[in-house]
């Protein structure tokens, strides 16, 4: 089979908090339409890693490549255009805004295309149609969480970064989530998703990268990984 090329490649990248190096010389790769996962403890570094993909954190040293083109010293919004879209963890949306004025501004470094893009929001997300004129802060956790991914459609992004999406959400929502991931994988989107449900993460993505104290300490194929002892005795209650 012929390997797919690289939509994302990390070389030696390493971010500091003053004396604390939260990512120690991370090489990481990401190939067209494939869906990678992070997994980790709090603290080993995950979000650390998205927020200097999108430049929200600078590097300290290493290289991150996207299509080809180094963006490790751009600016976020200049990334951003390029087609990089992260969807934070704790679903951040604009509160005071309506669902619609939130998914308005999602198509902001891409506008063409806004109907259409709009309705495959609404596709996936039938609860936000429903809701468009509602004021999004008094949607309900999921509900923001489905709104904070619909928002980073609507740029039609060419990789997404996913930062821990089942965060403080019910069982059967977080399942609607990894199910809405799986559909945006299959009709053609990269993922880079950071998750503490470690069983979710394997169980969705293709590749897994495995980080302990802002190192990679394992990396390989997911269905390999959910069923190797070490990974189950430290991410999967030994289950």
């Amino acid at each position: 089979m012929k390997k797919k090329n690289n939509i994302l490649k990390i070389e030696h990248l390493s971010v500091t908090y003053g004396p604390i190096k939260a990512v120690k010389k991370v090489n990481l790769e990401v190939s067209q339409g494939e869906y990678v996962s992070l997994i980790g403890a709090n603290g080993a570094g995950k979000t650390s890693l998205l927020k200097a993909i999108l430049g929200i954190e600078k590097a300290e040293e290493g290289n991150i490549l996207f299509l080809g083109e180094d963006i490790s010293r751009k600016a976020t919004d200049k990334i951003v255009s390029l087609g990089l879209c992260l969807i934070p963890e704790g679903h951040i949306i604009f509160s005071s805004m309506t669902v619609l004025e939130n998914l308005q501004l999602g198509a902001y470094h891409n506008p063409s295309g806004f109907e259409e893009n709009l309705q495959r929001v609404f596709t996936y997300f039938p609860i936000l149609k429903k809701r468009s004129s509602q004021i999004a802060g008094t949607l309900s956790g999921g509900e923001q969480q489905m709104l904070s991914m619909g928002r980073a459609l609507m740029s039609k992004p060419k990789l997404i970064l996913v930062d821990e999406p089942s965060l403080g959400l019910a069982p059967k929502t977080v399942t609607e989530i990894f199910d809405i991931l799986g559909e945006l994988n299959r009709e053609g989107y990269s993922i880079l998703l950071a998750e503490q449900n470690a069983k979710k993460a394997l169980e969705s993505s293709h590749r897994c990268y495995v980080m302990k104290t802002g190192e990679v300490a394992i990396t390989g194929f997911s269905s390999e990984l959910i069923d190797d002892p070490q990974i189950r005795q430290a991410y999967l209650g030994g289950s």
